[in-house]
């Protein structure tokens, strides 16, 4: 599994500490070091069967900076992964990413149903 996240989200730090609890093997990735590819959102964006509005931290500095409640909807999907690969803080965090499923955001019973049954 690869646990994306920002060290300074509170939500990454709980998403971690729960993993590290159920002793679920991961790989890191700093958000903002090593910000997804826009391959890489496509693929996972695909994979999650989630809509792609779902993929960008709307609560964002950056997000509402760009105004992107506005320009989104106008947007095709191809300038959506774009726009997320150009910045990690536009990504919603934290994503883990499995074999099988993506799980964007933490909510322990969306994580503990996807991951420990």
């Amino acid at each position: 599994m690869i646990f994306i996240y920002y060290p300074k989200c509170t939500t990454c730090i709980n998403a971690k500490k729960w993993l590290d609890e159920n002793g679920l093997p991961y790989t890191e990735r700093h958000i903002k070091e090593k910000n997804p590819t826009a391959a890489e959102i496509k693929k996972w964006h695909k994979k999650s069967g989630l809509p792609l509005k779902k993929f960008f931290n709307t609560s964002g500095l950056v997000y509402r900076g760009l105004n992107l409640k506005e320009k989104l909807p106008n947007m095709s999907e191809e300038e959506m992964y774009d726009l997320l690969a150009s910045d990690g803080m536009l990504v919603k965090r934290p994503l883990l990413i499995t074999e099988t499923s993506v799980l964007i955001g933490f909510k322990p019973k969306d994580w503990e149903e996807a991951l420990l049954n």
